[in-house]
């Protein structure tokens, strides 16, 4: 039996391998891009390079591969007629970098100790910990008696295109683990669904609202939010938000005047949308400000429902869609994407993670009933909605795993349930395991988004440990 230790031992002496492959893919701009998308990159330019570098890698490390379409990638490793499989499923797609950042986030960087870049935490680090824990087992031989598949999509920030539909092709393995979330194990996910509202931009008031722009994806709290106003007293205000800003500490915001125009910004915290209470909503703040203005129409039923009731409120009370249950705790709200342009259409997207005494149709009714009877809007479900997922704590994989974080880090472990969603909920004894350890920093979807090199290496030793565990008898 190998030890802990000597996992860690082997597991240093493919770091630099790692790190090497590692920053290559962080350097590829995977990010989805409808609007570039072709029949050879259904996804765009970005997620198809990362799929076939990590295929090249795959390839070179004389693993089985194969090509889903172009949107999932998969290395085989053990005997190809195995009744039982053990899948690792993690991703290489990433989102868009946003702002603040200080470092150039497609140039990876190591600075006192941190691997930093776009992906080095969500998940390119993780996958790759993973991928190189099972080259450890094909260069030492082990002598698996299940399979081993190590799977890669290129869209799980957004809609998990390609995934269903290549599992049901390939076979749903036994069972699995997504190195996509923290250790010691992700064994319950909350359900996960967008609700959209949408509406006509009209204006009627004295003062209109031209554009408002926050958020680029449902999953990420916008940190930074803009709009343009039109107003006879444009000095008057500017001076009301200074005092609004005096006020209100958790954001700060400018104004560049021009003529009867005003530019406005707002900055905010951004963080993961699947905990939003840890950021501050750059959006519902500059809509809180701005709805005391005179606006009319929906430019102020729109503010009046972001800048009201979706503001400040990450447990979505205000509009009646809150729900607890013991298991997965609160549900969760994020108002991740606001749009507003005059004379056009816009919308309002909202992210709900939820337990399992609700479902998507129930939240969607709530906000359709929250909607201010200034807001000529509707509301509805949208996008790739998930149910809430568990698997028990007595099941042998949960077992097997909290043993071998047990094992190389001398801590107590137990089972816990999460609102953001991994890949690991695609199979029905799928969990999230790693790679984040406890008490490191959490910057997936954040500026300066960085992973400790010595902790993709501690990964790489429980990763193999587990599949060892998992993949033989």
């Amino acid at each position: 039996m190998v030890k802990a230790t000597e996992w860690l031992a082997k597991s240093l002496t493919y770091e630099d391998d790692l790190l090497a492959d590692l920053e290559e893919m962080i350097s590829i701009k995977s990010v989805r891009d409808d609007a570039a998308a072709t029949e050879d990159a259904p996804l765009g330019p970005g997620p198809k390079a990362a799929l076939d570098k990590f295929l090249e890698i795959a390839e070179r490390d004389g693993f089985r591969t194969g090509n889903y379409k172009n949107l999932v990638a998969y290395a085989e490793l053990g005997p190809e007629d195995a009744e039982e499989s053990v899948a690792i499923i993690g991703h290489l797609d990433v989102m868009p970098a946003g702002d603040g950042w200080t470092k150039d986030p497609w140039t990876p960087v190591i600075e006192d100790g941190r691997l930093y870049g776009r992906g080095s935490s969500d998940d390119k680090g993780p996958t790759f910990a993973g991928y190189y824990a099972m080259k450890m087992l094909k260069d030492m031989e082990v002598p698996l008696t299940r399979k081993l598949v190590f799977m890669v999509g290129i869209d799980e920030e957004s809609d998990w295109t390609g995934m269903d539909d290549f599992l049901a092709e390939y076979g749903e393995p036994t069972m699995g683990f997504s190195p996509d979330a923290e250790f010691p194990i992700i064994n319950g996910e909350k359900g996960n669904n967008s609700v959209v509202a949408r509406f006509a931009g009209t204006n009627e008031g004295s003062t209109r609202l031209i554009s408002f722009t926050a958020g680029e994806r449902p999953n990420m709290v916008p940190g930074t939010a803009k709009a343009v106003v039109e107003t006879e007293d444009a000095e008057a205000l500017v001076e009301k938000m200074n005092a609004y800003l005096a006020e209100e500490s958790r954001v700060k915001g400018e104004a560049e005047i021009s003529g009867n125009q005003i530019d406005f910004t707002f900055f905010g915290r951004q963080v993961h949308g699947a905990m939003p209470e840890t950021g501050e909503n750059a959006g519902t703040y500059l809509a809180n400000f701005l709805k005391e203005a005179d606006f009319g129409g929906n430019a102020q039923g729109f503010l009046d429902f972001l800048g009201g009731a979706l503001h400040d409120d990450t447990q979505a009370n205000k509009i009646g869609a809150a729900k607890h249950d013991d298991l997965m705790g609160d549900l969760s709200m994020n108002v991740g994407i606001q749009r507003f342009t005059d004379g056009e259409d816009g919308f309002i997207n909202m992210n709900f993670r939820y337990p399992q005494n609700t479902d998507a149709e129930t939240i969607a009714a709530a906000v359709s009933a929250a909607l201010p009877e200034t807001f000529d809007a509707t509301a509805e479900n949208e996008g790739h909605a998930m149910v809430p997922h568990y698997v028990p704590g007595d099941d042998p994989i949960v077992a097997t795993l909290l043993d071998v974080y047990r094992d190389h880090t001398g801590m107590p472990a137990g089972e816990n349930v999460i609102g953001g969603g991994t890949f690991g909920r695609l199979l029905k004894r799928g969990v999230a395991f790693g790679a984040m350890f406890e008490g490191v920093p959490d910057t997936m979807h954040q500026a300066d988004e960085f992973f400790p090199v010595v902790d993709l290496t501690r990964a790489m030793a429980i990763f193999a440990h587990a599949m060892n565990d998992l993949a033989t008898d």
